[in-house]
């Protein structure tokens, strides 16, 4: 018996379940977005859906080796993988072994599979920072050891997806460092000041860039330039407008019939409103809540820092990365390239995500165990209390 309790991983089965039925979900809204571009361009309506299912496959591996290996472990693993990290950013600017698509390189291809750098660098910043936080952690509110150098890492990996270009995991990177500082307890102001030095930085990554400004154009009015910069993101609210309270129907919707570019990655939450409505926009918002509440719970009750930053710092990518990709469907934010987690086209994203996922989890099942653990003491304490010693006590 005591082998079995040994060999059973604790997880939390409502996490399990809000992150199995995000993937679900998108392997049916990515075959139906991209089934009949799929069959135009490429002769099989299931390519994607194929390759999508594949990934979801390998993410689950992941899944499960991050579950059974345990978090704590990946302590180990944080420079190593920050430093595999590097160099795959490294590698795919140099001619020949990254892939321009779009005019930015930021896929590295093999025989039958690519790679995306960024996706990787994102789940591995993660897990070096709660690494480096944690041994930190009385020394956070330093700036010299605390704060600078994890600044000073963080804009070296910015400069290498930049180069790329990639701006969205830019952002990406930046924000999990904020928010896990703030975490740990760095001061305010540093926070605060380094934003504020980095916003001349980004007004010039902006204003000197013609792609990135055109996006700025058809964000503040996509009308505008509605057969231009403006198009994408103006068939994009027509595509959510459109499906009103519950959907033209699943498979149903008119964008994804050559209008809405890219309906299968970054705007596949466009096609969602439009077949699924209010009512599956508010069924992904509430999968992603779900995921975003238990996530912070364990991270909250996990046993040590280590997995309280880890847990903070895997909730906020998913978190982040699903709050821009819909804003920027609904042209709130402008276009900035992250995919929606576990739900866009994406092996790269798809099998990080995963993986990061069952990191997670391993900390729900440690988080519930210590409470499990913590509430048999209270009742051995009070078991062992002499008759009138709880009265006597309060």
């Amino acid at each position: 018996m005591n082998d079995s309790r040994k060999a059973t991983i604790a997880y939390d089965p409502v996490l399990l379940a809000a992150i199995f039925g995000l993937v679900g979900f998108g392997l049916v809204m990515v075959y139906s977005s991209s089934a009949i571009t799929a069959q135009d361009k490429l002769g099989d309506g299931f390519f994607f859906l194929k390759r999508q299912a594949f990934a979801a496959a390998l993410g689950l591996v992941a899944m499960a080796v991050a579950m059974k290996l345990g978090y704590r472990r990946m302590a180990r693993l944080a420079y190593p993988l920050l430093v595999i990290a590097v160099i795959l950013l490294i590698a795919v600017l140099i001619p020949g072994i990254g892939t321009k698509v779009g005019g930015a390189k930021r896929w590295i291809r093999f025989p039958g599979v690519s790679i995306q750098p960024a996706e990787i660098a994102k789940v591995a910043w993660v897990v070096y920072l709660s690494y480096s936080l944690a041994k930190k952690r009385e020394k956070v509110q330093n700036f010299s050891i605390g704060f600078l150098p994890h600044l000073g890492l963080a804009g070296f990996l910015v400069l290498l997806c930049m180069l790329e270009p990639d701006f969205g995991s830019s952002v990406a990177l930046l924000f999990l460092m904020f928010v896990m500082l703030f975490a740990a307890g760095a001061k305010l102001s540093y926070l605060v000041g380094s934003v504020l030095l980095a916003i001349p930085f980004a007004y010039t990554a902006i204003a000197t860039s013609e792609y990135r400004m055109k996006r700025i154009t058809a964000f503040l009015d996509p009308w505008a330039n509605r057969q231009g910069s403006g198009y994408q993101v103006a068939e994009s609210l027509m595509s959510i407008g459109s499906g009103g309270t519950t959907g033209l129907g699943l498979g149903d919707g008119r964008q994804k019939l050559f209008f809405l570019p890219e309906a299968h990655t970054d705007f596949i939450f466009a096609i969602i409103g439009e077949e699924l409505g209010l009512v599956g926009v508010a069924a992904l918002i509430g999968l992603y809540g779900l995921v975003i509440w238990r996530g912070i719970r364990a991270a909250l009750n996990a046993p040590e820092p280590f997995g309280t930053y880890l847990g903070l710092g895997v909730t906020a990518l998913i978190g982040f990365q699903a709050v821009v990709n819909m804003s920027v469907a609904m042209g709130l934010v402008p276009t900035k390239g992250l995919t929606l987690p576990f739900i866009s086209y994406g092996g790269s994203s798809l099998i990080m995500l995963m993986g990061a996922a069952g990191l997670l989890l391993s900390i729900s099942g440690a988080s519930e165990g210590g409470q499990k653990r913590a509430r048999s003491a209270v009742r051995v304490s009070k078991a062992e209390l002499p008759i009138g010693g709880a009265e006597a006590t309060a």
